[in-house]
């Protein structure tokens, strides 16, 4: 007797200025060793580079590659316009810079079935392609970076708050209605929040590998935490009893720099043991995180360390009232005015 055939897959993709790794992204997907039927939708957002040459290129190329508009730009719009155009029981998600391993489908729908969770996630392994990169990625795959984050840094298999990206049972994603569209940013950890409230299983394995390419610059990995912090602040004023220590550390350490320059300048010198000892305790692990890394990716992960803690708590300490202030108990995606806005991560 023959096996059964695997559960059909959706893969959904929101895209926006990723002219540089699209191809090879959805390439990743194409070449999946999964026996399943599969297609792939793509969320255009109004970008200002090849990105829409590209995925008009891929959708010539093969009939699984399908596009739909995001006239918003925004990333949870994205992903309702892929999830309402896609059709298969399963539903995987993937940024247009990200490369899945070859059995990162197959093995999902396994521990689906076998963990009987809503969602299954692993690891987000950021990878650098120059010397910055490469510091970026060793600090956001170390403790000192993130924390104890399982997605980031690994760890044993189980139930997790928030997995990377998520490959979801298409049920799970109707029954909550989708992503809230009032959530730029940290719209994954607010729908899983969703999904473990109403009694959902969020499951992370390292097994599930995804491979990222950080931010090109300081600027733009500064403005990508800084939004990380203002949308998580947004995440925890929604839904009580949703933050924890390890999300209080960046604006901590952001009031407590502050305030040690201060003291040091106005006052006494021994304000400036606080910055002091901050920029001690980075450079120190920043040895163990930048190991085998070239001299000068390793010279540049103290500051990629500081840009992350530093905006990620400024953005959560400054995060206005008037984030998602449409939210409403219902917790329903809600429409959202048009805006160009940079893809996260």
């Amino acid at each position: 007797m023959s096996e059964p055939q695997p559960p059909a897959v959706s893969v959904i993709m929101p895209v926006l200025d990723e002219e540089r790794h699209l191809r090879s992204s959805v390439q990743h997907i194409l070449e999946q060793e999964y026996a399943g039927e599969m297609e792939v939708v793509i969320a255009l957002g109004p970008s200002t580079d090849r990105t829409d040459e590209i995925a008009a290129e891929l959708v010539r190329e093969d009939p699984r590659v399908h596009t739909v508009p995001n006239p918003t730009g925004r990333t949870p719009a994205a992903l309702n316009a892929a999830i309402k155009a896609s059709r298969h029981p399963i539903v995987v998600r993937v940024d247009g810079h990200g490369m899945l391993s070859p059995n990162y489908i197959a093995t999902a729908v396994r521990l689906l079935e076998e963990t009987g969770a809503q969602n299954v996630g692993g690891i987000m392994h950021a990878e650098g392609e120059n010397d910055w990169e490469h510091a970026v990625a060793a600090a956001m795959t170390s403790k000192i970076g993130v924390g104890n984050a399982a997605f980031h840094t690994g760890g044993e298999a189980g139930p997790a708050e928030t997995v990377y990206l998520g490959v979801f049972r298409r049920e799970a994603l109707e029954q909550q209605g989708g992503y809230n569209e009032e959530f730029i940013r940290a719209q994954d950890w607010e729908l899983n929040f969703r999904i473990r409230e109403s009694g959902g299983l969020v499951w992370f394995s390292p097994e599930l590998r995804v491979r990222y390419r950080p931010r090109p610059s300081v600027r733009a990995l500064a403005k990508q935490y800084r939004n990380y912090g203002r949308w998580r602040h947004v995440v925890a004023r929604y839904h009580s009893g949703s933050i924890n220590l390890r999300y209080l550390a960046p604006p901590t350490a952001v009031v407590a720099i502050a305030a040690g320059l201060v003291v040091g300048a106005a006052v006494t010198p021994w304000g400036f043991v606080v910055p002091a000892g901050y920029l001690a305790a980075i450079t120190a692990g920043s040895l163990p995180a930048g190991k085998g890394l070239p001299l000068k990716a390793r010279a540049q992960i103290p500051l990629a360390l500081a840009t992350m803690h530093l905006t990620w708590g400024y953005g959560f300490l400054t995060s206005p009232r008037s984030l998602a202030r449409k939210v409403i108990a219902s917790r329903r995606p809600a429409a959202t005015a048009p805006q160009r806005e940079e893809q996260p991560s």
